[in-house]
């Protein structure tokens, strides 16, 4: 089994909900691959957007790269249907004035089907998200 960056739309993960959208710069640029791409949010928070992997996958490494987001939860849910989530991590991040966040998180118990990511607070009034990367391993497809 190969690691891949499990988050890319190439690999078949795919953005199901996400609480704004700014038709310029919508959820999927997330995980485009594309470094110049990136969702932002539209302001009040918190704000939240659901990643699908379509199949059992173990996380072994996250790396989220945004602006201005303070308070990040990550929950991953392994059911068939996006319910049932627990709280994976929670992260208070550092400002960076000028430049990308880049969070990065080893997973412990990385196993998903889906993981939701809640922008709980902000360093301004809206924030981005320009990727989500996971390392990991692909386990098996949905059935």
């Amino acid at each position: 089994m190969r690691k891949v960056d499990l988050c890319l739309s190439s690999e078949g993960a795919e953005v199901i909900l996400a609480t704004s959208s700014d038709e310029k710069h919508p959820p999927e640029n997330m995980i485009d691959g594309n470094p110049e791409t990136f969702w932002t949010t539209t302001g009040m928070f918190p704000q939240e957007f659901i990643i699908c992997f379509h199949k059992q996958v173990r996380i072994e490494r996250l790396v989220i790269q945004s602006y201005f987001v303070r308070t990040l939860r990550i929950e991953k849910s392994t059911s068939k249907e996006p319910v049932d989530f627990e709280q994976w991590i929670e992260r208070d991040l550092v400002h960076t004035e000028g430049q990308l966040q880049s969070e990065e998180i080893m997973g412990r118990d990385g196993h998903a089907t889906y993981l939701r990511f809640i922008i709980i607070s902000a360093f301004d009034h809206f924030a981005s998200v320009h990727s989500i990367s996971a390392e990991g391993i692909a386990l098996s497809n949905l059935s």
